[in-house]
């Protein structure tokens, strides 16, 4: 009971820390063009992190992308220590990347963390390799269609407001950038919450078959509280800021008008709501740069920093592997002691 307990206050521990180390995703753009202060972008995207849960609940009627984390690893091979690796792994190298600056996906760290944790213990063949190949196969098609769609948004909007004055266009994208971040938090919040929850629905399932309190037998049988807790840790986490992330995301990809920030925000938050449909967890990270980068590459190729893309993709393909080793021996660690 002491061991469930411990994973689920880490669980929530990952996912506040999800919160401020993703909050530039929804928040860069409004920041850099000056429509909301730092702390005014943090308290907007936290309130509609924490609206995706009753879009979540009440009105697609489940969550979706939780269950696809919790069946990572095979139920058999879930345990409690295997769990509890993977999330000391995930939060180690989100604090890392927080740290240095650099957008990884925290989606992609938890589930390589319990992945690699799970392969630890029990080989390759612990681990649902379709799920997996099809989480990995996201890394390169989020931010693909992100980048596609802005990029054709882009020259639509562009041909439909070239008669619009300057001034007048600018006003008018200023205040549409607040509806487009917070869609973009609303798909934020339903799809990086999920992800832990999947990984407590894990553990409970894990604490189910070894005869411990408050463990549930199906993930449709996770209690309210778990949904609950899960979407709160992220919103207050966002309201905490990720401000050198922000920095990375807001002007060194490339620099962003208000124009561009509605059309990168609706096109990240239009790629999050597709693949929330598709039950596939993404990385909102990975979406939204791919999205600055299409609205960039309409101005002319140059207007994007490569160099700076290329540092983001070298990071994003090695967030996995990296989280996976990480929790393999941190597994080696804990059954020292357990």
């Amino acid at each position: 009971m002491e061991l469930l307990i411990v994973i689920i206050i880490l669980a929530l521990a990952f996912d506040y820390i999800n919160g401020f180390h993703d909050a530039a995703n929804s928040i860069a753009t409004i920041v850099s063009t000056k429509v909301l202060t730092p702390f005014q972008a943090v308290l907007w995207a936290a309130l509609f992190n924490f609206v995706a849960f009753f879009i979540a609940k009440y009105i697609i009627g489940g969550f979706g992308i939780a269950n696809t984390v919790s069946k990572t690893v095979f139920e058999e091979y879930i345990t409690l220590p295997i769990i509890l690796a993977g999330v000391i792994a995930a939060i180690i190298w989100n604090l890392l990347t927080w740290w240095k600056g650099i957008p990884s996906s925290s989606s992609h760290t938890l589930i390589g963390g319990f992945a690699g944790a799970a392969i630890m213990a029990n080989g390759f063949g612990a681990i649902q390799a379709a799920i997996i190949l099809k989480i990995v196969l996201f890394i390169f098609l989020a931010p693909l269609i992100g980048m596609i769609v802005a990029f054709g948004f882009t020259l639509l909007v562009l041909n439909l407001c070239r008669k619009v004055r300057p001034h007048s266009a600018e006003v008018w994208f200023k205040k549409l950038q607040l509806v487009s971040s917070a869609l973009f938090s609303i798909g934020h919040g339903l799809n990086d919450s999920q992800k832990v929850m999947g990984i407590i629905a894990a553990a409970m399932i894990a604490a189910h078959s070894e005869g411990i309190g408050m463990g549930i037998n199906d993930i449709s049988d996770l209690p309210d509280w778990v949904a609950f807790a899960c979407f709160t840790a992220i919103s207050l986490g966002t309201m905490s800021g990720g401000w050198k992330i922000v920095k990375t995301m807001g002007s060194k990809i490339t620099r962003v008008t208000p124009l561009e920030g509605v059309v990168a925000e609706t096109a990240g938050a239009f790629t999050l709501y597709l693949t929330e449909f598709l039950k596939i967890p993404v990385s909102t990270t990975h979406t939204i740069a791919g999205a600055i980068i299409g609205v960039g590459a309409t101005k002319r190729l140059s207007a994007v920093r490569w160099g700076i893309t290329k540092s983001l993709l070298t990071a994003w393909i090695l967030t996995i592997p990296v989280s996976a080793l990480l929790a393999a021996l941190i597994y080696f660690i804990v059954m020292l002691f357990v």
